[in-house]
């Protein structure tokens, strides 16, 4: 599968790539909305909170002034910090696969636009931080939220200049967040991006399932740039 080129980093995006966040999420913006006296919609339609930074989904969506956002976040937060990041699954296949790429010798990495904090603990609670090297996510206070700024600190956090790194993620921000710090990415099309917003993000590859994941990894021909 050509394992010879396979890369020494592989860096994750969390929600919709490791996890399904889907119902700790959406119920948290619902929760949010409400303490921000807006009448909220069914979770099916506040999906697309699963990903980008939620401060500009609520802007966005909403049309909130971003002093408004903060606030949404805020109360957002009150209901996440306790239940909802417990409202959570991981896909079935992921276990597997990070045991195998850890195997292969390969140093794993979180990079999200979730806070570290919550991150690490959701991590935890799945049995899955001990096979990362390294999480890395925003912070509470705003700062690192775009996915090239987290993915920029974890290849200076790992020390990852000459060596051979990827990103897996299901977002078209990951695909970009990795292509401004010249990393390939290959999407996931079991999470919340379509076939679509990948590819014209410039993913490498598509993988369909979880189980496809592993043959792309060890399997991709290069040329690695970073």
């Amino acid at each position: 599968m050509g394992a010879q080129n396979k890369p020494d980093w592989v860096l994750f995006d969390l929600d919709g790539t490791l996890t399904d966040p889907f119902e700790g999420i959406t119920g948290c913006v619902q929760y949010a909305l409400e303490k921000m006296g807006i009448n909220p919609p069914e979770k099916e339609a506040l999906k697309h909170f699963i990903g980008p930074p939620l401060t500009d989904s609520f802007m966005q969506t909403f049309s909130l002034t971003k002093e408004e956002a903060e606030q949404a976040v805020a109360y957002y937060r009150e209901r996440f910090s306790t239940v909802g990041m417990f409202e959570n699954a991981v896909y079935p296949g992921i276990l597997s696969l990070l045991q195998q790429l850890r195997t292969e010798g390969i140093s794993l990495a979180v990079a999200t636009s979730k806070p570290t904090v919550f991150s690490v603990e959701i991590l935890k609670h799945f049995g899955l931080y001990d096979l990362f090297d390294l999480v890395v996510g925003s912070e509470l206070n705003g700062h690192r939220v775009e996915k090239d700024q987290v993915i920029a600190k974890v290849l200076a956090d790992c020390g990852a200049e000459g060596q051979k790194v990827m990103m897996v993620g299901d977002r078209h921000f990951d695909v970009s967040g990795a292509k401004r710090c010249h990393l390939p990415c290959i999407g996931v099309l079991y999470g919340y991006g379509s076939r679509e917003e990948l590819s014209k993000a410039g993913a490498v590859s598509l993988a369909q399932r979880v189980e496809d994941l592993l043959p792309l990894l060890l399997g991709y021909p290069g040329p690695y740039s970073f």
